[in-house]
């Protein structure tokens, strides 16, 4: 559909008479595809495999898994995958739990009946964006299953801290070191996920790590229902305080088992990950080199000053930032439901529905997150996952400024916005793509792209959706609508420089390394040929082998 380069087929064969074939030298048993072979033109034709399929960023001829391939993608998935999905509901249990406490309880019990709502979310950014960048240039140099767990663990007792706030002064500084370490979570396991799952696998993971956001967010709102019904007044506490210890405990439980399970990268495994043998280490190394891809190397201000000056930096943060804002209206669905008021001025839905009612609109972002990063990655597209769901994204934004509609194409707004929530696995499966030989290149601006992201987040909040207008906002939506609008214009954009320049560009390199890499293995051929044939080493080698 839209994953190849004009004038190639993601479907080739090749016809080469036998002599003319190149020896195979990958060493691994499994793997019958040797990395010096995976560049040829389409026009040659065709095939080591009639399966095989061409990767449209630099050329490489990739063949059909193998038995073994496929086990070991799927001990990833049983490992890291689901160690990174369960370690991100967590995360985002503690970070919306505020949100939940905030309409069970909080606001009446800490007297915020201005902006202080608002401002949670202020210094939770604030501190998320100071710390994000510095965390991840040192997650290059400390092993990443000692940072991440460290952190999640700082995060974990802070959490637990929460329950014992009287007002909102120490909400601000719990939430501002909060968000500090929690910072490098994502873009941490983002940045494990592209060293080990290839272009072909890439989006449908980040698809599903992304998904527990939602997920996240539905149990945020399930838990503290419960909570709220089960526990609020045991031992004096209120439920939303009993929420921050449980979210606390879980969190402490998972940085735990995060020094066991988190595997590093392919050339810097972790000792401690029992699960990962020799055997799963070379067919990983195997991975990345037939699919010419880079691993990832220390942060120097070489790689940092590189990818600053690359267009690609300001097209890749922009539209993340842009797409993020832009998805902002969901998250203030409770606050609309608790202003709404039956005929004779009574709630009209009870603390419990509250929190549960937006779950159904996280469990629809779930089923469009996976179904986008399945799309993107069998289709090998990137660019049409992240247009579709902007055009979706101005329906209820156009709904909403107009404001002065029933209260059904509210609900119908709200659920539409959660449609929309799926960009960014196929934009850091993008990313990924265009940047295949700089790996340094692709986490910075992971990093950037977020913590730029929290940094709008921490003025955008009160100023675009100001909690004093709720549920009314005087711009908010009419912001959004111009967001999705930009982030059309610039993923088509790059859709159209990526064909023109980038993937001819990218070809080329792996052509010369390839060609290099050829140039140096002749080289060596010839000097041991020649140590060969050199008669003096031939009267050497019986004594050295005596000794």
């Amino acid at each position: 559909m839209d994953g190849n380069p004009p004038g190639s087929s993601s479907r080739v064969t090749l016809d080469c008479p036998d002599e003319q074939q190149p020896l195979l030298t990958t060493q691994h048993p499994d793997y019958h595809i040797d990395p010096m072979l995976s560049l040829f033109k389409a026009q040659d034709g065709g095939a080591i495999d009639p399966t095989a399929h061409v990767d449209p960023q630099t050329g490489a001829v990739i063949e059909k898994k193998t038995k073994a391939e496929r086990w070991f993608v799927a001990r990833l998935d049983a490992v890291l995958l689901l160690y990174v999905c369960i370690s991100q509901i967590i995360k985002y249990l503690d970070q919306q739990n505020i949100s939940a406490a905030y309409v069970s309880g909080m606001k009446e019990e800490l007297d915020l009946y201005g902006n202080e709502y608002n401002y949670f979310t202020t210094w939770f950014n604030v501190g998320y964006a100071i710390f994000l960048i510095p965390s991840q240039i040192v997650i290059t140099h400390v092993r990443p299953s000692w940072w991440l767990p460290v952190l999640e663990t700082c995060w974990g007792v802070l959490t637990i801290a929460t329950c014992k706030v009287h007002n909102y002064k120490q909400v601000y500084i719990l939430r501002a070191f909060t968000g500090a370490f929690e910072a490098t979570c994502y873009p941490g396991a983002i940045m494990l996920l592209m060293s080990w799952y290839t272009p072909r696998e890439l989006a449908l993971r980040i698809g599903f790590y992304h998904s527990c956001q939602s997920i996240g967010n539905m149990l945020a709102g399930a838990l503290q229902a419960a909570i709220y019904n089960n526990m609020d007044g045991l031992h004096g506490m209120s439920g939303w305080r009993w929420m921050f210890v449980i979210d606390g405990i879980l969190t402490l439980v998972v940085s735990f088992a995060g020094l066991f399970l988190i595997p590093d990268f392919p050339s810097k495994p972790n000792p401690w990950a029992f699960w990962l043998r020799p055997k799963h280490i070379d067919q990983a190394m195997d991975r990345v080199a037939r699919f010419r891809r880079a691993d990832n190397k220390k942060f120097t201000f070489r790689s940092v000053k590189k990818a600053i000056f690359s267009p690609l930096f300001y097209f890749f943060v922009v539209m993340y930032v842009a797409t993020v804002l832009g998805q902002g209206g969901y998250s203030y669905f409770n606050l609309w439901l608790k202003s709404l008021k039956n005929d004779d001025g009574t709630a009209r839905w009870s603390v419990a529905q509250i929190n549960a009612i937006p779950i159904g609109g996280g469990a629809i972002s779930v089923v469009m997150i996976w179904f986008w990063g399945f799309f993107s990655d069998y289709f090998q597209t990137r660019w049409v996952p992240v247009v579709v769901q902007a055009c979706i994204g101005l329906v209820p934004g156009i709904i909403m400024s107009i404001w002065n509609v029933s209260d059904n194409a509210k609900y119908f707004s709200y659920f539409v916005c959660y449609l929309s929530l799926a960009t960014a696995p196929p934009i850091w499966a993008w990313l990924s793509d265009l940047n295949p030989f700089d790996a340094e290149q692709r986490a910075f601006t992971l990093g950037f792209a977020i913590a730029f992201y929290y940094a709008c987040g921490a003025w955008s909040g009160p100023l675009i959706w100001p909690a004093s207008q709720a549920p009314h906002y005087a711009h908010g939506w009419q912001v959004t609508i111009a967001l999705w609008v930009l982030v059309i214009i610039l993923a088509c954009s790059l859709r159209y420089v990526e064909l023109k320049h980038i993937r001819p560009r990218n070809v080329k390199k792996a052509e010369a390394k390839i060609a290099a890499q050829e140039a140096e293995q002749a080289r060596l051929d010839a000097e041991d040929d020649d140590m060969k044939k050199d008669p003096v080493l031939d009267q050497v080698r019986p004594v050295v082998s005596r000794v």
